[in-house]
């Protein structure tokens, strides 16, 4: 490599790596021009001025050689050999300056234009460049006593980030331990498993595992098919690494979209950050294959790959785990171009089954369906009624629960008139009144008159109808006597026409009865102790007072005839 080529590529590696030179110092003279305090000046040290001095000698060299071949043709007419392959010119110095042969500049190169790297490069240097192919190690040359060690900055430039190109930072490091997968989910591991099956050399795997775990590698920067970062290794300058991978064309990615859209399940792993294996195994396989990665390093090394490839494949892998979008974009494709693709492609495909869709029947049945005329089999026989309802369950206590007798009272009720209903088929409590109904069930718990067991529902059925607990007892009483006709003879007193009514005093005057004092449908007896009702069922209802007051209470069963009604019942004037 000549002199001018070895100096444009530190040039360009230094714009690269966006780390600015060091200051040039010096002048705008002329190299070639002499300089009469040049002699008596001391040689400086400074890296930056060797270099310099290094390229002046290596170009007043070249001139002088130029200036001797022209006269050597002019004077012979031959072209002499140059001047380079004879020993002599070799190890001649022309001047005391001239002794920084260029052969000296890829050494001094490396740190003329670069701050002092820190001692951990230093030492790692010994130990990565033994590892090269047999070259002997350097020996690094220490900062300055009055320079401050520091790391060089980012190489990444993140803000020139899109679609099409996305930058991570460095990894920081993890703990080192070989038997612990690189790589968490399985498309990572599919991509070490792509890199370690085309390397030629697994020791220089090993060495790049470590330099992946110990965050060798700067920031990430991927792009359609390139992974890009820079290494530290055992020089003071990163090593520019690429790693290449073949993108898909327009067909693939037309079958990729396809397989996609197919089951929507596949959009949904994608953007929980997950990678169907059957999305990354299709027709359009998307993770490489042994020999698949390309990788490339500005390092002196050959190897396929070399350390510093292999530690940046590592951390792809890692890369690959927090995000597959990444690996569809090193296939050509960004997130949000992908992601718009697959919208337009599912909304077409709706718009399309949409249209080659039916129209749904609409519910129902037609008119002309509904109003023909059809014969419906007669209903199936019912089964015969029971005799009697049966007995409800016993219901068991608890405290502040229902009353259990309250419960069994409203089953048994519930099941009698179910009974009536199936047989006659009407209920005949349906049209009775609140305060009807509340009579009927007390009427039909046994017993009579208030007790310390029927005195609690008494209460609580007077006080829902708004009556009293004594009217509740009389009414009780004028319904078993004689049901609901009975509670109207006790509570209604109405004018019954002429003939059945003005035909019983005659027929209380024959059996030996006193003259009963007639008012409306009411027969009461002179001393004032019976009372002979007329109901509109034409029944006569005998009631019982003590004398000389008006406190009525059902006696006896009605009877059609007055003096039946009056059977068992002490009639007579004495008392």
């Amino acid at each position: 490599m000549s002199t001018r080529q070895g100096v444009a590529e530190g040039a360009e590696g230094a714009e690269d790596s966006g780390v600015a030179d060091a200051p040039r110092g010096g002048s705008d003279r002329d190299p070639n021009e002499s300089s009469p305090d040049a002699a008596e000046a001391e040689p400086s040290t400074r890296p930056s001025d060797l270099a310099r001095d290094a390229l002046r000698a290596a170009r007043s060299e070249r001139e002088a050689q130029a200036r001797q071949a022209r006269e050597d043709i002019g004077t012979t007419g031959v072209e002499p050999e140059p001047r380079s392959a004879h020993p002599s010119h070799r190890t001649t110095q022309a001047h005391p300056a001239q002794s920084r042969r260029p052969r000296d500049l890829g050494e001094l190169l490396p740190t003329a234009f670069k701050p002092p790297t820190p001692a951990a490069a230093t030492e790692e240097a010994v130990d990565d460049d033994a590892h090269h192919a047999g070259s002997p190690t350097p020996s690094p040359e220490a900062p300055p006593e009055h320079a401050t060690p520091r790391v060089p900055r980012s190489m990444a430039s993140p803000h020139r980030d899109g679609d099409l190109r996305r930058t991570f930072p460095a990894f920081p490091p993890r703990p080192s331990d070989d038997d612990t997968p690189f790589a968490e989910t399985w498309w990572g591991n599919a991509w070490i498993t792509a890199l370690e099956q085309g390397a030629l050399d697994v020791k220089r795997l090993a060495r790049g595992r470590g330099y992946a775990q110990q965050g060798h590698v700067d920031a990430i920067t991927v792009t359609p098919g390139l992974v890009l970062a820079y290494v530290r290794g055992s020089r003071p300058r990163p090593y520019r690494v690429q790693v290449r991978l073949r993108t898909l064309d327009d067909a693939d990615w037309e079958r990729f979209l396809d397989a996609a859209a197919d089951r929507p399940g596949h959009i949904a792993a994608l953007l929980d950050k997950e990678m169907p294996q059957s999305l990354a195994d299709g027709d359009v396989p998307l993770l490489p294959g042994p020999g698949d990665l390309d990788p490339r390093c500005s390092c002196p090394d050959r190897g396929h790959p070399c350390k510093h490839a292999a530690a940046l494949c590592y951390q792809t892998a890692r890369l690959l785990d927090a995000d597959p979008f990444v690996l569809l974009l090193l296939r050509g494709r960004g997130e949000r171009e992908l992601l718009d693709a697959l919208a337009r492609r599912n909304a077409t495909r709706a718009a399309r089954a949409a249209q080659e869709r039916e129209p749904a029947p609409l519910p129902g049945i037609r008119a002309t369906d509904a109003l023909a005329r059809r014969e419906l089999p007669p209903p199936p026989r019912p089964l015969p009624a029971p005799p009697h309802p049966e007995q409800p369950p016993v219901y068991p206590a608890a405290p502040g629960g229902p009353d259990p007798f309250a419960l069994d009272q409203l089953a048994t009720d519930a099941a009698a008139r179910a009974h009536a209903l199936l047989v006659t088929g009407r209920d005949p409590v349906a049209e009775l009144t609140l305060w009807q109904d509340a009579v009927r069930l007390a009427a039909a718990r046994p017993g009579s008159g208030l007790t310390a067991g029927t005195r609690a529902l008494y209460s609580s059925l007077a006080s829902a109808a708004d009556r009293t607990p004594a009217e509740l007892a009389r009414a009780v009483a004028a319904w078993r006597q004689g049901g609901l006709d009975g509670l109207a003879v006790l509570e209604e007193p109405w004018d019954p026409p002429a003939g059945r009514f003005d035909r019983a005093r005659p027929l209380l005057l024959a059996a030996d009865l006193p003259a009963f004092r007639p008012w409306r449908n009411r027969l009461t007896h002179p001393n004032g102790h019976i009372q002979l009702r007329l109901g509109r069922d034409g029944l006569w209802y005998a009631y019982e007072s003590e004398p000389g007051q008006d406190d009525w209470w059902p006696r006896g069963t009605p009877d059609p005839d007055p003096v039946g009604a009056l059977t068992g019942i002490d009639a007579t004037d004495e008392l």
